[in-house]
């Protein structure tokens, strides 16, 4: 379980660095936050697929520790705040003294 933990271990730390040297304009978040969800996604995935599987099979556990950081670290990927990319869905800035009064109901 040891080798398997260290291999989980590397897994997430290629996975978190292939992120951020692949994308590094979608990872706005602090640098350490990326690898270390790919870390801890990498670790917890495997040793749930290693004891899933009940150690008989090491390669699905890396296979599965691989997947898992994948999936959570891509969970903190922010597309829309790359650079050169401006998103169509967000709303204009409300402007001091532009909104609108709260209507209260007069009493019958």
């Amino acid at each position: 379980m040891l080798v398997e933990s260290i291999a989980f271990a590397l897994v997430g730390l290629v996975a978190g660095g292939t992120a951020l040297l692949a994308r590094p304009a979608y990872f706005r978040a602090a640098r350490g936050l990326t690898m270390g969800t790919a870390l801890a996604a990498a670790l917890v995935g495997g040793v749930v697929a290693h004891f899933s599987v009940d150690g008989r099979q090491p390669a699905v556990s890396v296979a599965a520790a691989a997947v898992a950081s994948g999936v959570l670290t891509s969970l903190l990927a922010r597309p829309d705040l790359a650079a050169g990319r401006a998103p169509a869905h967000r709303h204009h800035p409300h402007r001091p003294g532009t909104h609108r009064a709260a209507r209260r109901h007069r009493a019958a």
